[in-house]
This record gives structure tokens, sequence and C-alpha cells, in this order.
């Protein structure tokens, strides 16, 4: 069990997976910089928080709910949170895009999922994800894979970050999305350790001279 002064934040999860060196740089070295996606998604969050909750017959709708849980030491807000007459929760997070071929979204999501099944006391079996590009929620079972890539990526950020170790820069197509491309300088890590592989294989074929 962590304490409540170890807890990380929940989005961070969604960092670990898209990239760790990009993890690193915002929650390690706290750097930060926005681009077009990330004030887009920056403007979908704050309406889905911001927005009033809802009471209809059979369910009340809740936003920008503070969740957190222990056992995995995360902390955060859901987007929204819809509890059903018949007793269910149903978590739904917001997404600027279109929905991704890995799964990192499906892991934040299922992060609040956990957070809220260890406030509630309750099992939370799915939730969805809205995606603005597409307008459409996609709905998210919270099978036992889902939840066990959700506990190992939690630990697996915690140990990062306790270890204050930012990952090497390695240059992907992902990179042009990313908002800290110039802060990262994936290309110029790239020249320097060929410039020194080069370097030192000069020296190697001098010193068989």
């Amino acid at each position: 069990m962590y304490r409540e002064n170890q807890l990380l934040p929940l989005s961070a999860l969604q960092h670990y997976l898209f990239c760790p060196r990009q993890c690193a740089l915002i929650h390690v070295e706290q750097l930060w910089a926005e681009n077009q996606f990330t004030a887009e998604g920056r403007v979908l969050h704050d309406r889905a928080h911001d927005g009033p909750d809802e009471s209809r017959p059979d369910i009340r709708t809740t936003r920008g709910m503070p969740v957190r849980s222990l056992a995995l030491g995360l902390s955060g807000q859901c987007d929204v949170v819809e509890f059903h007459a018949d007793g269910a929760v149903f978590p739904v997070e917001f997404k600027r895009g279109k929905p991704k071929k890995d799964d990192s979204d499906r892991v934040q999501l299922c992060a609040q999922a956990l957070c809220l099944e260890e406030m509630l006391v309750k099992d939370i079996p799915q939730g969805a994800l809205y995606y603005g590009k597409n307008k459409r929620h996609h709905p998210v079972p919270f099978d036992s894979r889902l939840r066990q890539l959700t506990a190992s990526t939690a630990q697996a950020l915690h140990h990062m970050i306790a270890s204050g170790h930012t990952p090497h820069a390695e240059r992907e197509k992902k990179c042009d999305s990313c908002s800290l491309l110039e802060l990262c300088m994936p290309n110029a890590l790239r020249f320097q350790r060929g410039a020194s592989a080069w370097f030192h294989r000069q020296l190697a074929m001098n010193s068989d001279k």
C-alpha cells in the first residue's frame, strides 16, 4: 500500500505507455510544452470536467470526480462517472483524437475504474472511451488482462519516477505528434550517438595500424 503523499497522477500511465521518456520528462524533470493536440485535448477535458452534474430517472452523471487508489499509488479525476439505478458504476474518459492501437487509453480508464472499486468497494466490469474524432463511445471491458497490465504499468511508473532516471531518446514516427519533441531532441541525440560510434570506430582502426 502507498501513502497519500506517494500518489502519482493517473494521466502518467498514458504518458508512460505512449513513451517512457516523455513520461519522465514530464513527471521527473517537470518539463511541459503544448501543441495543437494537447490544447485540443485540454479543451475537451475541461468541457467534460466543468459541465454540470445531471440526474435522470435511471442515471446520475457526475463530472470531474476525484479518485485515488492506495493499492496502485494513483490519484486523479474521472471525466464522467455514471451511477445507474441498478447499482452499476460506469466511468467514461474523453479523448480528442481517434481510438489508438495500443492500450494506453484503456489502461488510463481501467485505472480510474480500479480507483472507484477501491473507494466504493464495488465491482466495475466496464466503462467507455469517448473520442472527439468520431464522436462515439467505445465500450471497454475491464478484463483480467487489462487489469494486470494497468497494475504492472503503475508499478513500472513508480519505479521509474523513484529512480529519477530519464530513458534515452529513440526517434520514432510517433515523435512527430509529441508536444515535447523540441525538448526531447531525439534527432540530436541519435546524431550524437552516431558521431560517437564513428569516432570510436576510427580510433579502433587507427590502433590496428
